[in-house]
């Protein structure tokens, strides 16, 4: 069974003065929450680039996974003892399946089109944990997940998904944040130096609750991790962050997005990465939309880029929607720039020699983001990883 949706209340052609291109009548999707969406991979058109969700993308590299035929069958799944959290194998058509959102673009719904069962994480109880659940061993043959993350009312919760080895997967992840619980999700990438990883994160969060969605991509060979998050009930709050390296002939991309679709949410939007050695791409793209039922919403989405070399491209663009004008605050800034001389300046006069004043101020630059994420040993392991990063090991 597919779902798919379209919004009803598209502009016509004549409403904007738009003629016919020679591929044909363009009417351009108006807001962000006008996109198509549908679970079935045969409602989407094969990928040609230059679609709005694919021209920053290199999209030969992985055309088996939005096009072939996908192995759905379980992955390989460890995960650390936490009390109150639960994991199980649920179907397909599983009630809790599909709540948090619909796939926009192909390749969310050639996994989706494809898994057989999802990953269900189930998180209870007021007091605070950690869990790390990681996927190892898929292998070089293209993939399809899916997983499902459920905090109950007044939960509190730490979920770790690491993904490790070889891996050609395409996956979706669901979060669903329960009224007045408080959830930290943390996508971990740190796949071979061949893998393609491309997943889409859909998150639903209820009353006064919060959602911390942190996005760290090292490893793999072109990895997309696109989290969407839908501010669906009055109170509802995410900050969204990320952290990216890319190194020589790596491509990391995030394509974010924010609804706000509530009255009173708030929303913070940090992405922070570096770039290093020829052909090394990011690709950061935010949108927020504050709908017309949302006042009173409290939205800022930012992405900053350090260039370490010659040969590296980052492309950032936010965007930003207002369909309200009773709101407490939004806003967006974009920056990529290269080191701070006076930083480095500083350094050396106090001895520090240059190389290691570099590290220092690339540590710094990311250490932002991996300190939020409320875990010392986590913590620590991604400032080492860091550290091998800018070492070239």
């Amino acid at each position: 069974m597919s779902t798919a949706m379209q919004s009803t209340a598209l502009p016509t052609p004549e409403q904007h003065g738009i003629r016919a291109h020679s591929d044909g009548p363009i009417v351009p999707v108006q807001t962000r929450s006008e996109r198509f969406r549908s679970t079935d991979v045969a409602d989407f058109a094969p990928i040609t680039g230059r679609e709005h969700e694919w021209k920053y993308s290199p999209v030969a590299a992985f055309a088996d996974l939005t096009s072939g035929e996908l192995d759905g069958s379980r992955v390989e799944v460890e995960a650390t003892d936490a009390t109150g959290v639960s994991l199980s194998w649920i179907p397909r058509d599983d009630a809790r399946v599909g709540r948090a959102g619909t796939p926009e673009e192909r390749a969310s719904a050639n996994a989706w089109s494809s898994f057989g069962e999802a990953l269900l994480v189930e998180v209870a109880g007021e007091e605070a944990k950690t869990v790390t659940v990681t996927r190892s061993g898929l292998g070089t043959a293209p993939r399809a997940a899916h997983t499902v993350i459920e905090a109950a009312p007044f939960s509190q919760a730490l979920v770790v998904l690491r993904g490790i080895g070889d891996a050609r997967l395409t996956e979706n992840v669901e979060v669903v944040v329960g009224e007045g619980a408080n959830l930290t999700v943390v996508s971990l990438q740190e796949w071979t130096d061949e893998s393609v990883h491309l997943a889409s994160h859909f998150a639903r969060i209820g009353r006064d609750a919060k959602l911390k969605h942190i996005v760290v991509s090292l490893g793999g060979k072109v990895v997309r991790v696109n989290p969407s998050t839908h501010l669906a009930e009055q109170g509802a709050d995410v900050e969204a962050l990320g952290l990216y390296f890319s190194d020589a002939g790596q491509h990391l991309e995030q394509q974010v997005f924010v609804h706000h679709d509530a009255p009173h949410t708030r929303s913070r939007v940090t992405y922070k990465g570096a770039l290093q050695g020829e052909g090394a791409r990011s690709v950061w793209i935010g949108d927020v939309l504050i709908g017309n039922t949302a006042t009173g919403t409290d939205s800022y989405e930012q992405n900053r880029n350090l260039v370490l070399t010659d040969g590296t491209r980052a492309d950032s663009v936010p965007n930003l929607e207002i369909e309200t004008g009773d709101i407490e605050g939004a806003g967006h800034a974009s920056a990529t720039g290269r080191f701070d001389d006076e930083q480095l300046f500083y350094l050396q006069a106090r001895g520090i020699p240059e190389d290691e004043a570099r590290r220092l101020v690339v540590r710094g630059f990311l250490a932002e983001v991996v300190q939020q994420i409320g875990d010392a040993e986590l913590e620590e392991r991604l400032i080492r990883a860091l550290e091998a990063e800018l070492q070239g090991s």
